[in-house]
């Protein structure tokens, strides 16, 4: 079984958890906030996005028709086409939706929030 050990504890001093700037303290520039690098808006992840996007539908619609008969080819093909369609249409729409939300002003969403390549 433990022991119980005799430890005083001290309260903190209450000016560290205060707002104010404290002149004691040094200046640490890794907590400066700049609005315009979060800004930047990363035009390479946003075409790729968009190519994403009209590949993904392209492929959706391709195994649309190959399924309704209006195109040949076998069912198999069509989900192939259908699957690749959705694996590149989901992030493509994902990034399309983040950069137009962040362009738009929307609250909670940045380009930030975009990777950028």
């Amino acid at each position: 079984m433990a022991t119980k050990r005799n430890v005083r504890y001290s309260s903190l001093p209450t000016d560290e958890d205060d707002d104010t700037p404290n002149r004691n303290r040094p200046y640490d520039p890794r907590f400066d906030y700049t609005p315009k690098n979060l800004e930047k808006v990363p035009w390479k992840s946003i075409a790729l996005a968009l190519f994403l996007l009209f590949l993904g539908t392209g492929l959706l619609f391709l195994s649309y028709f190959v399924f309704t008969g209006h195109m040949g080819g076998d069912r198999s093909q069509a989900y192939g086409l259908l699957a690749l369609g959705f694996l590149s249409f989901l992030p493509g729409f994902y990034e399309t939706r983040l950069a137009y939300y962040a362009w738009r002003g929307a609250q909670g969403y940045r380009f930030s929030a975009i990777p950028d390549y």
